[in-house]
């Protein structure tokens, strides 16, 4: 297949368009001041409540701590603890996975999850379409509640 042939005359008349086009621009949307809201954000989780997250200031309702667990148990536990604390009207719940620092326990027995397994899994598991719904958000835990080895799971309110 050939490339047609541009005539002079649409050549010119392509220039010209182009010399003339001005670039769009984009408005901004009215009232678009940047302030710290308390309306909900993307995340299900207002402004206040996040910066709370963040600093570690709001205590968890509940605590689940998987360490030792194997993966299948770990993933029954956490999915039966999250349905119950949504019940219960449980809104931040933390979750200890432990850190996975592998050089810390050189033998690992078969019956627990190898180093670090829960820590990437526990994640993955919270956006599976059986638990997603009842989450807003999920963030790595402030350092007094256990740090990279512990998450902050905020449960949407059960309705």
């Amino acid at each position: 297949m050939t490339r047609r042939k541009v005539s002079d005359e649409e050549r010119k008349e392509f220039e010209q368009n182009f010399r003339e086009a001005r670039p769009i621009k984009i408005a901004a949307p009215k009232g678009s001041a940047k302030k710290k809201s308390t309306a909900l954000q993307p995340t299900g989780v207002n402004g206040a409540t996040e910066d709370r997250l963040r600093r570690g200031q709001l205590e968890p309702d509940a605590k689940l701590d998987l360490h030792g667990k194997t993966e299948a148990a770990a993933y029954r536990a956490l999915s039966r603890f999250l349905v119950g604390a949504q019940q219960r009207g449980n809104r931040l719940i933390l979750v200890v996975t432990g850190k996975g620092n592998p050089s810390r326990h050189e033998s690992t027995s078969w019956m627990t999850s190898p180093h670090g397994v829960l820590k990437q899994m526990v994640p993955r598991w919270l956006k599976e379409p059986e638990l997603a719904p009842m989450i807003a958000s999920i963030k790595a835990a402030h350092v007094r509640h256990g740090g990279e080895g512990a998450l902050y799971v905020y449960l949407r309110k059960n309705r």
